[in-house]
């Protein structure tokens, strides 16, 4: 056979079946309603925070490129593939652990700091029930009695 020829896959009649399971059973996956009434969808990340994020991976990109530090130094100081670190500098990881972060600073002699402050509203609502009520209030001062 030479390289040009594709060398066709015969499937089994048990390979077929146990195929099909699998996609019956995939097809009719949880909606996006059934994940948050469960509690295992909290809602895309906000956009500061994305931001904030990009900008650190930029900022530590910067920092490994005047340390003159390869990514094949990268994985080996990291415990992390190329492939992986790649995605991480280029933006297609949009979503890194603190671990990943951590572990990408330290190795390019960089310390991950985080910090935390007050909430202006409650995360459940978003200050959305006091706006509620207080519209209700405005509501019933300026409504005439019956």
């Amino acid at each position: 056979m030479n390289a040009k020829q594709v060398r066709q896959r015969r499937w089994t009649a048990a390979d077929r079946a146990r195929h099909k399971a699998i996609r019956a059973k995939f097809a009719h996956g949880p909606s996006q309603e059934d994940l948050e009434a469960g509690g295992a969808y909290e809602g895309p990340m906000k956009n500061g925070a994305y931001f904030a994020v990009k900008v650190l991976v930029h900022e530590l990109k910067k920092a490994r490129l005047a340390a003159g530090l390869t990514l094949a130094t990268m994985s080996k100081a990291t415990g992390m593939d190329q492939a992986s670190l790649s995605r991480l500098e280029n933006g297609r990881q949009p979503n890194p652990t603190v671990d990943t972060l951590w572990r990408y600073a330290r190795a390019v002699g960089r310390r991950l700091v985080l910090t935390h402050a007050e909430a202006a509203a409650s995360p459940r609502d978003n200050g959305k029930a006091a706006r509620s009520k207080q519209r209700s209030r405005d509501t019933d001062r300026h409504s005439t009695p019956a």
